[in-house]
């Protein structure tokens, strides 16, 4: 008699074919996307006491402190007396000085860690604080129009961006606007990048409106540096090398709830599904396993398996891939261009998801 399939690890047959990433089409309607402004699972527990610091990065301790304090600072009333009826309301007072807190620093030094802990510290409802990426503000925007997006925020506590990215002077515009809105109702900032705010877009665009609108923006964060080298690999071993077609697709057949996709058919296919939609494409998988990874053509295929790496991390799911190893999937040209954190970023996420495959792999 066969053993069943476990999510946890493989057994000798699998019930039921691997799913396939490249099948699945699925549709977010808009309510889910405002419910989803949550910190995602891999962040569902942390606390500013989980953070463990480097000792030897001051820096690390310090933001901490600071944001502990801005968490406690957001107690009591909304900045604009949310919660009484508007029509006795005041027009509230401009704000003086920035109204959030921005965490600068390399990828893997805890940022979305401290921001998913100030996301838990604030004393207020989960329907008061919003948590996404950029990426995904963007995609609310989108789904809702800019004036729908700003009445569904502008109640809130707390505004968390993740992994602040402007790559188009679009999406400048666009945030920037949004951002006023909100900080003219009150509520507050906090977001992560790894670039400093008067230093976004340097290596991507040169317009003068561009840099304009990037002055007005970090106008309203106070900076933040967090210095260090990526946790995920600290004091870790290596990275497993890629495993053969044929391990990877055993591991498949055998992992209840795992994918199984051709690496070129895969990124081929997201081309086809909005970026907004790779969290829902990763719904209930316990493991992504690929075969044939090449290094990505193009700077437009590599951005979009960037924000599939960000969807899988934030969901724990583990990838197991046959192929050049993950720190080849990017150029050099690229891994040298005006994105270069953003793959960097990708490499680093993607070599801890591998690890975490490791054990569904037969020793």
């Amino acid at each position: 008699m066969s053993s069943s399939p476990s999510a946890s690890g493989p057994s000798s047959l699998a019930d039921v074919a691997p799913l396939s990433l490249c099948a699945r089409e699925p549709h977010v309607p808009a309510d889910r996307l405002v419910a989803e402004m949550v910190p995602p699972p891999r962040f569902d527990a942390v606390r500013f006491d989980t953070y463990i610091p480097d000792p030897n990065q001051p820096s690390q301790t310090e933001a901490v402190r600071v944001l502990s304090g801005f968490a406690a600072g957001l107690g009591g009333a909304h900045a604009s007396g949310a919660g009484k009826k508007r029509w006795f309301r005041k027009k509230a007072p401009a704000p003086t000085g920035p109204r959030g807190v921005y965490l600068d620093g390399g990828y893997g030094v805890g940022k979305t860690h401290l921001l998913a802990s100030l996301w838990h510290a604030t004393p207020a409802a989960p329907e008061q604080k919003a948590f996404g990426t950029f990426v995904e503000l963007t995609n609310l925007v989108g789904a809702l129009g800019f004036q729908q997006t700003v009445r569904t925020l502008s109640d809130h506590r707390l505004l968390c961006i993740d992994e602040f990215e402007l790559d188009d002077p679009g999406d400048t515009v666009l945030v920037s606007s949004l951002l006023s809105k909100l900080v003219e109702q009150g509520v507050a900032l906090a977001a992560t990048s790894n670039t400093l705010p008067g230093k976004l877009g340097e290596g991507r665009f040169a317009a003068t409106d561009f840099m304009r609108e990037i002055q007005g923006l970090s106008a309203h964060f106070k900076a933040l540096r967090i210095d260090g080298e990526d946790y995920r690999h600290r004091g870790l071993p290596e990275a497993p090398a890629p495993y053969s077609r044929e391990q990877v697709t055993k591991a498949a057949y055998a992992t209840a709830g795992a994918s199984l996709d051709d690496f070129p058919h895969l990124l081929a296919h997201l081309a086809k599904v909005h970026p907004s939609r790779y969290g829902a494409l990763t719904d209930q998988l316990t493991a992504v396993c690929l075969t044939e990874v090449t290094p990505v053509p193009d700077q437009s295929t590599a951005l979009r398996l960037v924000v599939l790496a960000d969807r899988l991390y934030d969901r724990e799911v583990p990838v197991l891939a046959s192929g050049v190893p993950f720190d080849r999937l990017f150029s050099e040209e690229m891994l040298n261009g005006g994105y270069r954190k953003k793959y960097f970023r990708a490499i680093s996420r993607l070599t801890a998801l591998a690890r975490d495959a490791k054990g569904l792999v037969p020793a």
